[in-house]
């Protein structure tokens, strides 16, 4: 194990736990005895596409608004997502009474476009194969004195995802595995602070698209690996490096990173739709699709899986399930 502090601690989520209180809202854990059997476990979703603006991020986004100092509070916040975090920093800061700008990707879901606008946030559009989002928005935030809050490599970003897998153990008790889907790595790190406290002796793994795992090269490098924007339908996680505070943790509290394929993701989105009746986005269907094709000998566990949002396009449905038909 590391000697070295890592950005957040258990005591940190804790507080965030206080912080989002009343505000996030504290989402179901829900089962499947098709599922259980599919999986030959005790499969434990925890359905955070039936949070607030349809994903955990609203946890990290409220904590990490909520303890900026009145003087940033009154210069405004800025953002880059392509379209979660984006929803999440605009309705945190609406509600705070906090201005927000926020830096999309061209071809972000339109509804995650049409949401982020409506929660009231400046949306400034950048071509994603061709500019750098970090840079027009590091410059955005020197311009116009406004506090960046990106959606991973934030301390009290980290605190506030890590509140879903507090809760989560709260309900079921210690849990032998955790599946987390991935990304930068924000939700990943954050869970497995939780898992060490509040379920020692959990496994933690994290789970992203098979065309974009930079996490998982990391993990395996040793060092933070950056690779071109993935082509995955898992548009939440088409991260290109994962985060510099992220990275520690999860080399120290998680056991491996684990990929799936677009028409993995396809299928379950299925299986949710047809069998537990909700919704849920592909980059939310990561871990799931882990647990459900036998990534990992489950059999006999109980097996805590993080379902991280349900934003997706009504017109997008239907060529999604066809391509679940079609494999």
């Amino acid at each position: 194990m590391s000697s070295v502090p890592h950005c957040i601690t258990a005591a940190d989520i804790a507080t965030a736990a206080d912080v989002i209180a009343g505000h996030a809202l504290r989402t179901p854990v829900m089962t499947s005895r098709q599922a259980d059997q599919i999986a030959g476990a005790q499969l434990f979703f925890k359905c955070e596409n039936f949070q607030r603006i349809g994903a955990f991020k609203f946890r990290g986004a409220y904590n990490a608004i909520a303890q900026l100092s009145a003087e940033q509070r009154r210069a405004g916040v800025i953002a880059f997502s392509s379209g979660n975090h984006a929803q999440a920093i605009a309705l945190a800061a609406h509600e705070l009474g906090v201005n927000a700008t926020i830096v999309m990707p061209h071809d972000a879901p339109a509804a995650k476009q049409a949401a982020t606008r409506g929660y009231g946030a400046n949306v400034v559009i950048y071509q994603r194969h061709s500019e750098d989002r970090e840079k027009i928005t590091r410059r955005l935030a020197a311009e116009r004195g406004l506090t960046l809050v990106p959606p991973y490599d934030y301390p009290q970003v980290i605190a506030g995802q890590g509140t879903a897998a507090k809760e989560l153990f709260e309900e079921t008790g210690p849990l032998d595995l955790l599946l987390v889907c991935t990304g930068g790595g924000g939700l990943l790190a954050g869970s497995a602070v939780a898992a060490h406290h509040w379920s020692p002796g959990c496994r933690v793994f994290g789970v992203e698209p098979e065309a974009g795992n930079d996490v998982q090269q990391a993990f395996l490098r040793g060092e933070p690996v950056h690779i071109p924007v993935p082509k995955t339908i898992a548009d939440g996680a088409q991260t290109q490096q994962v985060g510099r505070l992220t990275f520690p943790i999860i080399q120290e509290y998680v056991e491996g990173i684990l990929t799936v394929s677009d028409a993995q993701l396809c299928r379950q989105m299925r299986f949710f739709m047809e069998r537990m009746k909700m919704v849920v986005e592909p980059t939310g269907c990561l871990a799931a699709a882990a647990a459900m094709n036998s990534l990992l000998d489950l059999r006999g566990k109980k097996v805590g899986v993080i379902v991280s949002g349900g934003n997706l396009d009504v017109d997008k449905i239907a060529h999604y399930l066809a391509l679940a038909g079609e494999n």
